[in-house]
């Protein structure tokens, strides 16, 4: 199994910066879309940021021109630049697989964004 281990979150002030990083275990990463996902409190679980395998990207249009999604094969880790944050962004910052009905059953223990305005 996967064990994917998020870090890089904190407190920031609106429009202010972050930089996630994700590392996953195992020999198939550089295989596997990756995505980046969120859970705000009270809110389901929402894909914000992808990247295939040859590392094409795509975005929520709610993150759109400000998050940025990158990956290191070599490292078995995916980044989330985080620009121009708001305070609706703030949440707890998960990685997974690209496609949510593939996502490996373990979960990460997320890293925190709060966003103050």
């Amino acid at each position: 199994q996967v064990q994917l281990v998020e870090s890089g979150g904190g407190l920031v002030q609106a429009g202010g910066s972050l930089r996630l990083s994700c590392t996953a275990s195992g020999s198939i990463f550089a295989i596997n879309g990756m995505g980046w996902y969120r859970q705000a409190p009270g809110k389901q679980r929402e894909l914000v940021a992808t990247i295939t395998s040859g590392g094409s990207t795509n975005y929520a249009d709610s993150v759109k021109g400000r998050f940025t999604i990158s990956r290191d094969n070599a490292k078995n880790t995916v980044y989330l630049q985080m620009n121009s944050l708001k305070p609706e962004d703030t949440a707890v910052y998960y990685c997974n697989r690209a496609v949510p009905a593939w996502a490996w059953s373990d979960w990460g223990q997320g890293t925190q964004v709060t966003v103050s305005s």
